[in-house]
């Protein structure tokens, strides 16, 4: 028996086992075998010889986006819209057939698009060439699900299905666990909170499946059965996602005000070019970048040319980014703008900068 046929066994087992108390502990066990198929699955094969034609492509600008959606969706007709890139659109199916990439320019940015071909139903188990986009989703900062408004909510569950199959998990943080494998000691189980989901029973089952017999598990949080499998694979990757209904010409104002109020969504319309800056908004706010504007003593700020950081980043990482020296002759930084008390306002290299501001760096 293949790979995919005990995993369609496995999923077909936990469909029609029901969740009670009694069956907990065979129910965790088949998560864990599952999870450790999809694992061999993503993996491949092991081929030798010359490779084919890459389908990667590489990774360039402040930040990258993929998207994904099934076909005919509208994702080439977007990036034709923001990116200055031509990728073929038109009304039959599987129009794209590699991934094609964009830049969009915003806020003084370079925020690469990628048109990713579409997915059906079974990519994670390899079907079409869902396997080689997902692949490239993984190395992706943001993931743009392109949906269709009139059947976008039904799209949005199968796609979060196949992408949580191959371990990316969607707005959704890292379970707080703290898990450390050892060679020797025996297990140690502690928590700082009740566990109403597991208990140490199941956990070693869990762990015993992984072959693990050894190392220390402390639990921050009441996780369940999924998150202990995802802290123990290992390669789980959380990512934010915005959910794009597209085509709202074709649905009532009434469907668009309630998708519109979901969290994490956006609706437009790429082919009429309605709300396309507010979903450019919505990406850049994703992304969490910000950008700032450097000035030379004596001069007036350059703002012509901007330094693009992540949201957070201190006055240390706008040295890094001038020149991966200037710390270490660093003296202090004059900056105006909305991370001050007062304009200008002296600070040392811990000080977090905010969209916009402007930077002087004094040398020693």
């Amino acid at each position: 028996m293949g790979i995919l046929e005990k995993i369609s066994e496995i999923e077909k087992e936990i469909a029609r086992t029901q969740k009670n108390k009694a069956t907990e502990y065979h129910l965790g066990l088949l998560k864990a075998k599952l999870a450790k198929y999809r694992a061999q699955l993503i993996e491949g094969p092991k081929t030798s010889g010359p490779k084919g034609e890459g389908f990667d492509v590489m990774k360039s600008g402040d930040a990258r986006v993929a998207m994904i959606g099934f076909p005919s969706v509208g994702k080439s007709t977007l990036l034709n819209k923001v990116t200055k890139t031509h990728s073929e659109s038109a009304s039959y199916e599987f129009t794209t057939l590699t991934c094609i990439p964009g830049v969009i320019e915003y806020n003084g940015s370079d925020i690469q698009l990628l048109d990713l071909p579409g997915i059906i139903e079974g990519a994670a188990a390899g079907k079409g060439r869902g396997r080689q986009v997902i692949a490239v989703a993984r190395t992706a900062d943001l993931i743009l699900m392109m949906l269709d408004a009139t059947k976008g909510e039904v799209q949005r569950e199968l796609l979060t299905k196949e992408l949580e199959a191959v371990g990316i998990r969607l707005n959704r943080r890292k379970p707080n666990i703290y898990f450390k494998p050892k060679k020797g000691g025996g297990l140690s189980i502690t928590s700082t909170v009740p566990l109403t989901h597991l208990n140490d029973k199941l956990i070693n089952l869990i762990l015993h499946e992984y072959k693990i017999f050894n190392g220390e598990l402390l639990f921050r949080e009441d996780a369940t059965t999924d998150d202990l499998i995802d802290v123990i694979v290992g390669n789980r990757i959380y990512m934010n996602c915005i959910y794009c209904f597209n085509k709202i010409d074709c649905v009532s104002m009434e469907e668009v005000d309630r998708l519109a109020r979901q969290p994490n969504s956006v609706v437009t319309c790429c082919e009429l070019d309605l709300n396309m800056d507010g979903l450019l908004d919505t990406i850049w706010e994703y992304l969490s970048l910000v950008r700032i504007f450097t000035k030379k003593r004596g001069c007036p700020p350059d703002f012509e040319d901007g330094i693009i950081l992540r949201r957070g980043a201190t006055i240390e990482h706008v040295c890094h980014s001038i020149h991966r020296q200037l710390v270490s002759s660093f003296k202090y930084a004059v900056v105006w703008g909305a991370s001050t008390k007062h304009s200008p306002q002296r600070v040392g290299l811990s000080h977090h900068i905010s969209h916009d501001d402007v930077v002087q760096i004094i040398k020693k």
